[in-house]
C-alpha cells in the first residue's frame, strides 16, 4: 500500500450529503478487477450518457477533473460495503476525501488502500467548498503527520484520527503488511503453545 504522508494538490467541492458507495460504483462494477478502467466506473452513471459522452459533472471539467482531494458534505460513502467504491476513487486520482462524517465501513476500506477519510467539523467543509467554488483550482494541503489541513485561504485546521489508522496510513500497511510485523511474535507464541499441549498436534508418546 502506498504511504499517505502529506499532499498538497487540487480539491473539488461536493455539496451534497449521503453520497452512497452505489453512486461511487455502481453495483454492475463491482466485479471489474481493479485496475485504471476503475477512474472511468467513479461516479460513473452520473457522469456518463450512456453512449459513453460526458454529462455535466464536476469531476469530468477542468481543473477538478485532476483533483486529488474531495471536500463533501456528510455521511459520505453511506450504503452497501463495497471496497470497489474505493478502487474507483484511487484510480481516479483521489488519495483523501474530506468530510463532516463518513460511512464507517467506506472510512475503514478507504485507510487500508491509503485513502485518507478526514473528518473535519460541517462549518469548517462548508468554508472550504465556498473557497473552492470561488476559486476553482485552488490547491489543499493535508499534512497527516501534523494532523493538519491548510485551506485554500491558507488557514490551519487541526483533526483527529485514530493512531492505529495514522500510523498504517503513514508507514503504508495495509492488514497483512501490519501482521507481519509481529511475525516473531507469532511464531514464538505458537511454538510455545506447541510444546505446552503436544496432544493438540499428535504428538503424545513422542
Amino acid at each position: 500500500m502506498e504511504p499517505f504522508t502529506k499532499l498538497t494538490a487540487i480539491a473539488a467541492p461536493i455539496d451534497e450529503a449521503n453520497v452512497d458507495t452505489n453512486q461511487l460504483c455502481p453495483t454492475r462494477f463491482n466485479k471489474v478487477p481493479r485496475g485504471p478502467e476503475h477512474a472511468r466506473i467513479l461516479f460513473h452513471d452520473r457522469r456518463f450518457n450512456a453512449d459513453g459522452s460526458e454529462k455535466e459533472h464536476i469531476l469530468n471539467v477542468e481543473p477538478f477533473k485532476r483533483a486529488q482531494i474531495i471536500i463533501t458534505d456528510r455521511n459520505w460513502g453511506c450504503g452497501s460495503s463495497r471496497e470497489s467504491a474505493v478502487y474507483a476513487l484511487y484510480e481516479f486520482g483521489i488519495r483523501c476525501v474530506i468530510a463532516p462524517s463518513f460511512g464507517d465501513i467506506h472510512a475503514n476500506n478507504c485507510a487500508k488502500n491509503g485513502l485518507l477519510p478526514l473528518v473535519l467539523g460541517e462549518t469548517e467543509c462548508v468554508a472550504m467548498r465556498r473557497q473552492l467554488r470561488e476559486r476553482p483550482g485552488a490547491s489543499v494541503t493535508v499534512d497527516l503527520a501534523a494532523q493538519t489541513v491548510i485551506d485554500a485561504d491558507g488557514k490551519v485546521h487541526r483533526f483527529d484520527i485514530h493512531p492505529v489508522r495514522r500510523k498504517c496510513l503513514l508507514e503504508g500497511l495495509d492488514d497483512i503488511a501490519r501482521t507481519r510485523q509481529y511475525v516473531e511474535r507469532i511464531e514464538n507464541f505458537e511454538n510455545a503453545y506447541r510444546r505446552e499441549r503436544p496432544w493438540l498436534y499428535g504428538n503424545i508418546g513422542h
